[in-house]
């Protein structure tokens, strides 16, 4: 009996020995940033097991409000569990080791529905990863869930799917988060997760992002694969982070930028890809920096309260040690027209035919025909179904922006001005007007900058919080800058939200 009992009180020793040790089981997970989570998991304050359950608590009681989350990973708790014992036996982290991610609804996830939001590929869930997916599985993310998206990322105005309906802003429930990547825009302001992903063809990450109180990174064309991911125009499209703070966007930016062999726009990033962003997280980066303001985006119709936080911003990067001073670019108005082309055929129906393989799904019209909830998806499939290319200049070639003649003479045009002053970047709102009503987003969609210059330069634009309106909705400040320029955007960003601090959790306010 005696050995017995030993044996049984060396087993519990051994237990407590090697079981995780943690302090605070019933943790606060809002604001969390990835440094303090790896922090928290090195001091032994909690598990990625507790966290991955601490959020997933908070979706199930907060996420009626919102609808930002449209699938959850039944195995986010199984991953969390394999990292602790890797973590434990190894004592080492990676780079995004047990960090929460929540992932837009286009990006392919294996095992997961990736839907765009759309009827016709409701049931779809791909045997494969898309590459950045992949890159930050790799990195020790663990996907938490996926998130509601505007139907084929149609939408900058709003986010609404059929496979979904319709997500609306933590910030005042009866308001728009934006779209087309609402749902991680709502739900990483949410604390829904740490990082989220979204993808910009004009909009779908800065605008979310502004809308949200976040910081949003369209990179340089080029620098991130978008393969494994369903298409809007590939020629615009950018994958990239969501995310609370610029350091936290940083090191998901560091995971996912460089060359994938299925992405041949990514061909241009080489050699031009850093392995360590975070060293450009410099809370003085704007000392010595100058900043152009672009007032011919500006001041073309303002909210006079996004107007007053635009030039309360001017004021901070001063006081921050930026020399700051107004940029016109000429011909401008003639330089940005005529940038768009109607390519989603040709893009979407190269998805299905890669990753899809259905007899039944394999053209625009089959897509048509199966369908949408969305009146205002039904428009703009019906337009894609008779249009495609350039709206004027037929003739000019619908090119990627380091080919195509007036994406390239629109970039030089900005660029040229940028080396005459000698500025670091070039900053406006990213959205001249409020967020929308709900119920009105149409007609009060107005002031969306995003639009106009990076999605057709290819330049980098990263938003961050500026502030808030009366009501407590939130506004975005832009910085542009020249190809492949990250690390200066991330230096200028960086300081620009340490020396002003605009980014607070939403409340949820509203009648909803």
């Amino acid at each position: 009996m005696n050995k017995i009992y030993t044996l049984l009180l060396l087993s519990l020793i051994l237990w407590s020995c090697n079981r995780p040790k943690t302090k605070n089981p019933n943790l606060n997970i809002e604001e969390l940033t990835i440094d303090q989570i790896h922090k928290a998991y090195q001091d032994g304050d909690y598990t990625a097991v507790q966290l991955v359950k601490a959020y997933l608590k908070r979706i199930d009681s907060l996420d009626g409000k919102t609808n930002a989350i449209s699938f959850i990973n039944p195995n986010a708790l199984a991953t969390a569990k394999k990292l602790d014992e890797e973590f434990a036996k190894t004592g080492k982290l990676r780079p995004l080791h047990g960090i929460p991610l929540l992932v837009k609804d286009n990006y392919n996830t294996k095992g997961m529905p990736t839907t765009a939001g759309a009827l016709a590929l409701q049931d779809f869930i791909p045997d494969s990863n898309a590459f950045v997916v992949q890159q930050l599985i790799d990195a020790g993310a663990i996907i938490i869930a996926k998130t509601n998206m505007a139907e084929w990322a149609f939408s900058a105005k709003h986010t609404k799917s059929s496979t979904h309906g319709t997500t609306r802003n933590p910030y005042h429930l009866d308001y728009v988060p934006a779209g087309s990547s609402g749902g991680t825009g709502a739900g990483i302001a949410a604390n829904f997760g740490t990082v989220g992903l979204g993808t910009d063809t004009g909009n779908s990450i800065r605008g979310p992002s502004s809308h949200n109180a976040l910081v949003g990174f369209r990179t340089t064309l080029g620098l991130v694969s978008r393969s494994g991911i369903i298409p809007l125009y590939m020629r615009n499209d950018v994958a990239g982070p969501m995310c609370r703070t610029v350091a936290d966007a940083t090191r998901v930016l560091e995971v996912i930028a460089g060359y994938d062999a299925d992405d041949a726009m990514t061909e241009y990033s080489k050699g031009k890809v850093q392995k360590n962003y975070r060293q450009y997280l410099k809370k003085d980066g704007l000392q010595g920096a100058t900043i152009g303001v672009f007032r011919q985006l500006s001041e073309a119709h303002p909210d006079p309260e996004i107007k007053a936080l635009f030039e309360k911003s001017i004021r901070d990067l001063q006081r921050l040690g930026a020399t700051v001073t107004d940029i016109y670019v000429r011909d401008f108005d003639s330089l940005k027209t005529d940038q768009w082309c109607a390519n989603f055929r040709q893009d979407i129906e190269a998805y299905l035919t890669t990753y899809v393989h259905r007899d039944t799904v394999q053209t625009l019209e089959d897509i048509i025909r199966i369908g949408t909830k969305s009146a205002y998806a039904k428009k703009v499939l019906d337009f894609f179904s008779k249009n495609s290319g350039r709206e004027k200049n037929t003739d000019v070639p619908c090119e990627d922006p380091y080919r195509d003649i007036r994406r390239i003479a629109f970039r030089k045009a900005i660029e040229k001005q940028m080396d005459s002053l000698q500025l670091d970047a070039i900053i406006y709102p990213t959205w001249n007007n409020k967020p929308a009503h709900i119920d009105t987003f149409e007609e009060e969609y107005l002031g969306d900058n995003n639009q106009v210059i990076a999605p057709h330069t290819g330049q980098p634009a990263f938003t961050v919080p500026m502030g808030f309106t009366g009501e407590g909705l939130p506004a975005g400040l832009q910085f542009l800058g020249r190809m492949y320029s990250e690390p200066t955007l991330i230096r200028l960003a960086y300081s620009y939200e340490q020396g002003t601090k605009h980014r607070k959790p939403p409340m949820f306010k509203g009648n909803h």
